[in-house]
This record gives C-alpha cells, structure tokens and sequence, in this order.
C-alpha cells in the first residue's frame, strides 16, 4: 500500500508528529546526520586513500570538493531509509528548519536518490495545528541554506584541521584548535591575565543602621568634610593605588573608626529627599542564547544541559523551535500570551496593547520566532506534567513569554542625603508602585552581587529637617576585586555580542573547550588550564588573525553574505587557505619557526619560576644553586586540580622545594613511630606515612580532601587521613558502615556482604573524619545519584538473570546507558524516552565485547607481515562512490551561482 515517507532527526520528533498525521503516512527518524566528511582514517574511502588531502576530507586541489562519507553507526539507518522509501509515493523532508536542518535534509536527497516527489516539510512547534499548516505548504528545498551550511563546514574543517595537527607537535597530543573555539579559550585567557595582573586596592567607607518612626534603614557615607570618599571605581587595577587625578579623600582604617565615633554621638538631619519615578518594560522572549545565559544563571545548567533539555521540549510539542535569533512572536502566541495574564493576573496587568520585539543581535539569521510554549494557548507549568529540570526550563519559558505581554512595572526610585558632624551619607530605595510584568518574570544579572529588579527597598517617610536616630555605625573595610570570571552565561553573552559563531553552536563549543582541557567549571567560572594559556600564546604570535575576535565576527558577517548570496564561496575559500597570505601557506611557512620549548612554557604574573607543559601535564621548573655551589634544574609536577587561577609564587616555592629537599615531616605516628609526610602529586596533594623502601614499597597513603590546603593540615588530621576507612557502625538491616575517602572525594559506604556495597558520596558540608552514624544512615537513604553527581534519568529495569538494574544516564558526552561498570553511549538523535531495555541491552553487550576484544588485541598482537608488492596505481574514483562521496561537478550543484 502506498504511503507518504516523513523523515525527521529523532525518535522523539517522529512519535510526537506521528500522533498529528491522518492515515497513509509513515514517519521514520534518520538519528540526526546520516553523512559528514569523515571523522578519522578508517572512514576514508579506499578510492581515497593515499590523497594528500584525504585526512582533511576536503580536495582543495579540486575547488574544496568535499568527501562525505556515511559513518558506521548510520549505514544500518540509511538502509532502513530506503526500504522505508520503496513503497512511497511522496517523501517528505521534515528536519529543523535552519542551515543544519537543511543540510540534512539535502544529504538525505543525495543518499536516497528518490524517485518519487519530494518536498520540504518546515515548521516551528509540534502541535496539531501547526503540523496540518505545514503539509499544506510544503516547499522545494532552500538551497541558499545549504550552501551556507556547507561552507561552514568546510571553513571550520579548513581551520580545525589544518591547526589541530600543528598544536600536537608544539604543544601537546590531543589539542584542538577551530575558528570559534581558539577565539572563545582566548576570551577566558585574557580574562585570567588580567586576573592576575590586578592589582587590589584597599579602602575604608561607614555604614549607618538608623531609625525614624519606628522603621529601621541604612546609610553609606558619601563625604567628608564635602570631599568625595574613595570608592572601589577609584583604583588603578594595575598598581592598587587611586587613579591619577583622582579628586577623593582614601581614609584609612584609623580615620574610618574615629569617624564612626564621632557620627555616632553627634545629631542626624535629613538634607535633602528625591523621589524619582521610572518604569521598567519586560524583556523580550527569549532567543538561543538568551535561553542559555537565563538557563546559566538561574536553574545552574550548562549550555549543553539546555540546549539537550530544550530539545526534548521541542521534539514532545511543549515549545518552539528553540535554534533561533528572533524575538518576534506571532499572533497565535501574542494571543495566547494575553489570555494568560488576564486569567491567571487580571486585565490590569496587560499591557495596553499587543506588545512586539525587534531583533538586535548581530547576524541574525533565520525568520524563526522566539522560543516559547507551543499552541494556540499555553499550558501553565502545572498542567504540562513535566518534573525535573524539564519543568524548570519549560517554567523559565513560560513565564519569560507571558512576561513580555504584561503591563510595565511603576517604581519610585528614593535618595536620601543625611548629615551628621562634618559627613555626608545617602540613603537609597525603591518603591514598587505597581509591578506589572515582575508578577511573572525577573530578568537575572551575571553580577552575583546584584540585587533583583524586583525586589523593593523600603524607606520609612522621610522630610527634610527630620532627626533619625543612630542605632549603630560600622567601618568597613574593602578589598577591590579583579574583574570577574567568564560563566557560561557572559561568555555567551560576550560571544554574541562581538558577532563571533552562532548561539546554535556555543553549547557544544563550551563543551568542547570544557572536554578538551581548555577550561574548567568550579563554581560556575569557567577557570583557563595552563594548556589553554599555551595554546594561546601560541595563536596570538603566529596566527593573531584566527584569535582575533573582531577578525572572526568579519568572517562570520562574509559566511552569512554567502547564505544570501552576496559573496561566492570558491574565491573566499580560496583567499582564506590559499596563496601567500593563505592559512595552508601560512602554518607551512611558520611550523619550523616555532619553538616547541617555547611553545609548551608558561610565564605567569607574579612567578619567578616557569610552568612548562610536558607529556603529563604542567610543571614547574626553576634553577637553583646546590650546597656544593654547582647550578642545577628543578622540575616538579603540577598538581591537576592546580590552574593558574590558583598558582602563587608560595605554593610555587613550596613544591619546589620539596622536590629539591625532600619533604618535611609533619610528626611522627604514635602508633607506628613511622614519620607522617605532606607530599604534592600528579593528582594533588596527599599525605604518606613512612618513606618508601626496599621494606616498604608501598606506604599508606591518602589523599587531602577537596577544599582542604596543604598549608593548614595538622598532624592530627593527617593521621585520620591515613587510618581511613573507619568503622562508623552497623546498619539496622545488617552490614557495617564505613566512611572513607576514594578516587571521587569522601565517602559513606554500606558492606552488606558477600561483595555488596552501597556507597554514597559526602556532601560540602560533612567532613569524613567526623561524619557519624546517623548521618551516614540519612545519606544511604537518598537516592543513588552516578558518577558526576548524575541522577538516572530513566531506570530501564533488570535483565532476566541480572542482578544489575540499567539506567540512562545524562553525561558530559551526551545519554549513555549503564549497568554495572559498563557504559555505552546513545546513537545520535536517541532521547531517554525512546530507548528499551532490550535496546540498551543490545548495547551494552556491543561495548562489553568491543573491551574484550581491545584487550585480546592488545595482549598478543600478530607479527608484522612482510611487505605487500606495490599494487597499481588506483583507478579514478567513480562519480559517486558506494560511500556517497560527490564527484566535483555533483557539488558544483550546491554552489552559490551554479545552482
């Protein structure tokens, strides 16, 4: 029987748009990309093997033709494609409506080859009615789209892998470089160096607690004798000192105290009081990176955390389409937004009239709307029956969409000028007169300091003339503070504003600079590793271009005039990579003037001594002269949990020192009258008791607890270290419980026997040296949580004959399932909700064999062969390969001009 073929990216998309589909159509999912040039040497086609340019995947002898080829994992789907296609009449393309959607979309046309129509299907949420809308107004595919997709693939495979190589052999295996990537580690860099550089200012200023007619308010002290005092805004971050020029009074600790005496005892009068009204409009909905810096900053998910979680919204119809620049709302949802407010708030709480946005960001491509809840009305949070993190994003939407319809909230701003003896001071305030808007949404600050918009400070009445009573006065001393460090959120927002790549891809470039070692999350800062201060280095002597962000926001503006047709592509990838001043001329020229000593050494601010990278990581090296009078060379391993953030020149000389003098004794072990000794490691710092010896080749060791310095540890402490685990008690169903301290931080865990353990990870707040029973006891009661702090996000049940339960899981590499010790990650486009326990069986099993036989592999390989006869030089590559691979005149096809 004939039907209508839909093909969408996911399992998810295809069972949502299933349910809105009338009878004769058949929806399969295609797992997001069936083709892409390929990833490693196996992929290389044999017709290719041997070419210069295979391993680029990228011919750019042959007018940059590219080599796509379909990886492993996605042959078995594009043979289910084309069994799904032969008995269709229609094929319906439904990706994304965006230039990787029509990308895919594009390569599946090429693979399929079909025979029958096919037509685009696009649209922007998965309900009813938007579906129906879009089979009636289906189109031919966009290839403007695809030509500016293409292009930027290419561009960044030029970049990646023409870089990526070269930082390999001058710094260290494993780096990557890329176009938006090596811009963004430079971003963070530069950020760290000016860290570093700063230079803290100290200064003193009251603050007055005071009360008029009952009601307590406070006061900062502005002058001194009708001079200004100094103020954090005053110093110079690079001496600590004031400003040049600057005309303020800095008061010391002695003055600020006598000062506060003095106000203390002495009368208050009011001088003079301002109330200013104002308004505050809501923002507009939110756009890709809006989304992710709000996600950021309030519900603590990363970028990539958002992004995987606002596809899951999208694909089950709960929002729109969440790839997108644009802040316009349609009418559907201006309407739908209305009924919200005036249900759920009151008709005084609309805004006047339909409220609509204008797009400001730089590049903005793709007519799509905002992202918000999808339908003709909206489901309120309560309604949606999501829990988790899946509430709290769809929540943050709602409220940001139903927001932007909402009447503008009223304030009074208030100042207050007070004096007391020869000092000024101000009292300021906010009255929320109506608050309109902030009943549903409060835009958040990357200042964590800062207080909400919403939030009122009240002041009691207040009249010129009035004498309010001091209740305390307190000196206050201030530190300035270097400027603060990038979190995900501003450095979207930095990397949105510069027009630097494009806020669909700063998920996975965060995730990459975060995979890579470029950075790490500590807090939520993200903190440089002295990798990403090499690599930079680097970049900014001999390819400033590619690390400068106004260069690449210009190479973004050319790659969008492409998508429009403005620029042709061929002469602008061949300026880019070719000739004199090309990157392919450039990295051949300057790779045997770059020194890989240099390369891999680190001078920070501050250090006498030099960091250096070397095959294990950073270390420290410094000259020092002997006892014998003779000069030599100390190297000394960095601890990994060490980053420059944290390097100092004490902790430098520290671990210098004793790799030079051999540790100090911390005491000796009563116990055992060996010496307790505080050592620093490749991992960090850690305590051993003994010396290690013929005797003992193996001293008892422990490692010092996350948040513990090596500068405050006692012996006392050390020796509770090192006679971990320690019995805590016996568990009311049998066992014992211990608490000890493992590979992943503190721990309690619960012996039941027989090899059955149950082990729960210590909060921030326990320490494992006094953790008691009871407190074990509520630990091993809360859910089992993986590695990382993960929480199963599915629990698929027990195999038959298993004793080992299978969950899905959410990891820094995407879902994985896991049972036991083994984990195996989701094919691509494969949500929580789709997998089956006998599909995650089937891939636990491929896994577990795939180790054995690496391990069979590696314990006895074959011996070598004798060299083959050299074979004849291959045949010409048929037009298309088995593979897919385009001949130059089918990609010719896409190219702007030639279409």
């Amino acid at each position: 029987m004939a039907h209508t073929l839909v093909i969408v990216e996911s399992p998810t998309k295809a069972r949502t748009i299933r349910g809105f589909l009338p009878k004769g159509f058949k929806v399969e999912a295609s797992m997001g990309h069936v083709r892409d040039l390929p990833n490693n040497a196996s992929e290389i086609p044999a017709a290719a093997k041997g070419q210069k340019w295979a391993n680029l995947g990228v011919n750019t002898e042959a007018e940059f033709e590219p080599l796509y080829v379909v990886p492993k994992d996605k042959k078995k789907i594009v043979r289910e494609l084309k069994d799904a296609l032969k008995g269709a009449d229609q094929l319906l393309l439904a990706t994304d409506e965006d230039r990787e959607g029509e990308s895919i979309s594009w390569h599946l046309l090429q693979l399929l080859a079909p025979k029958v129509p096919v037509k685009r299907m696009v649209f922007h949420e998965i309900t009813k009615e938007a579906i129906g809308k879009a089979l009636d107004q289906t189109r031919d595919l966009d290839m403007e789209l695809v030509h500016a997709q293409e292009t930027r693939r290419i561009l960044d495979r030029l970049v990646g892998y023409t870089l990526s190589p070269l930082l390999w052999k001058k710094v260290a295996w494993g780096l990557s470089a890329g176009r938006v990537q090596s811009v963004s580690v430079r971003l963070l860099v530069q950020r760290e160096r000016a860290r570093r550089a700063f230079c803290s200012g100290s200064y003193w200023d009251l603050k007055a607690k005071l009360e008029q007619g009952g009601r307590g308010f406070e006061a900062k002290l502005t002058h001194v004798a009708g001079r200004r005092i100094a103020s954090g805004n005053d110093f110079d971050e690079s001496t600590g000192g004031l400003k040049s020029g600057a005309n303020v009074q800095l008061l010391q600790e002695s003055e600020a105290r006598a000062l506060a005496d003095k106000v203390q005892g002495s009368p208050w009068t009011v001088d003079a009081v301002e109330e200013k009204p104002t308004v505050r409009k809501p923002v507009p909905p939110f756009t890709t990176s809006t989304l992710q810096q709000e996600s950021n900053r309030k519900l603590r998910l990363s970028a990539r955390e958002t992004m995987r979680c606002a596809q899951g919204l999208y694909e089950r119809g709960f929002i729109t389409y969440m790839r997108t620049d644009s802040v316009h709302l349609s009418d559907q949802a201006i309407s739908a937004s209305r009924t919200c407010v005036q249900s759920l708030y009151g008709k005084e709480y609309l805004s006047p009239g339909p409220r609509q946005f204008s797009t400001k960001a730089r590049n903005a491509q793709e007519a799509h709307e905002a992202i918000r809840p999808a339908g003709e009305s909206f489901r309120t949070p309560g309604d949606t029956g999501l829990d988790g993190r899946d509430l709290a994003l769809y929540e943050l939407i709602w409220k940001r969409t139903v927001a932007s319809q909402m009447a503008e909230a009223r304030l009074t701003m208030l100042s207050v000028d007070l004096s007391s003896a020869d000092a000024s001071f101000r009292a300021n305030g906010k009255r929320i007169d109506f608050p309109g808007f902030f009943r549903a949404y409060v835009e958040g600050s990357d200042d964590p300091d800062a207080a909400l918009e919403g939030q009122e400070v009240l002041l009691p009445s207040l009249a010129v003339g009035d004498k309010p009573q001091p209740k305390d006065v307190d000196a206050l001393g201030h530190q300035t503070q270097p400027p603060a460090r990038f979190s995900e959120a501003s450095l979207v927002k930095m990397l949105e504003k510069e027009g630097i790549g494009r806020p669909s891809t700063y998920a996975s470039i965060i995730g990459t600079i975060v995979d890579r070692g470029y950075a790490t999350i500590q807090g939520n800062a993200l903190t440089p590793s002295f990798t990403a201060f090499a690599v930079t280095a680097l970049l900014e002597e001999h390819f400033p271009d590619l690390v400068d962000t106004s260069f690449t926001a210009r190479m973004e503006n050319t790659l969008d005039e492409i998508s429009h047709g403005k620029v042709q592509w061929l002469p602008y990838l061949e300026g880019f990579y070719k000739g004199e001043q090309g990157l392919e001329t450039q990295v051949h020229q300057r790779e045997g003037d770059i020194d890989p000593g240099a390369s891999r050494t680190i001078d920070l601010e501050g250090l006498t001594c030099v960091v250096r990278i070397g095959r294990f990581g950073a270390y420290l090296e410094s000259k020092r002269v002997s006892d014998d009078g003779e000069e030599e060379l100390i190297k000394a391993t960095l601890p990994r949990e060490i980053t420059p953030a944290d390097l100092d020149q004490d902790q430098a000389e520290l671990i210098l020192k004793q790799k030079a003098d051999g540790p100090e004794a911390l005491g000796e072990d009563p116990e055992t009258g060996d010496l307790v000794y505080l050592l620093f490691g490749q991992y960090g710092p850690y305590v051993q008791r003994g010396q290690v010896s013929d005797e003992n080749p193996k001293p008892k060791r422990a490692s010092l607890p996350k948040g513990v310095k090596p500068e405050d540890l006692k012996l006392d402490d050390a020796l509770g270290l090192l006679r971990l685990p320690r019995l805590l008690g016996d568990h009311p169903d049998g066992g014992r419980i211990q608490a000890g301290l493992g590979r992943f931080g503190p721990y309690v865990v619960w012996d039941k026997g027989k090899s059955e353990k149950d082990y729960r990870s210590l909060k921030g707040e326990d320490d494992v040296l006094m953790v008691g029973l009871s407190r074990a006891l509520e630990l091993l009661a809360m859910p089992k949580r993986g590695r990382g702090g993960r929480t199963a996000l599915k629990d698929l049940g027990k195999p038959e004959g298993s004793e080992e339960t299978v969950q899905v899981y959410d990891g820094p590499y995407g879902l994985y399932v896991k049972q036991g010790k083994v984990n195996a990650s989701l094919p691509e486009g494969k949500g929580a909700e789709d997998v089956t326990l006998e599909e995650a069986i089937e891939l636990l099993a491929a896994k577990a064999s795939a180790k054995k036989a690496s391990r069979k592999s590696t314990a006895k390989k074959p011996a070598a062969k004798k060299p083959a006869a050299k074979k004849p030089a291959a045949k010409k590559a048929p037009a298309t390969t088995k593979t897919g691979r385009l001949r130059a005149s089918a990609v010719r096809v896409i190219k702007p001009g030639n279409s």
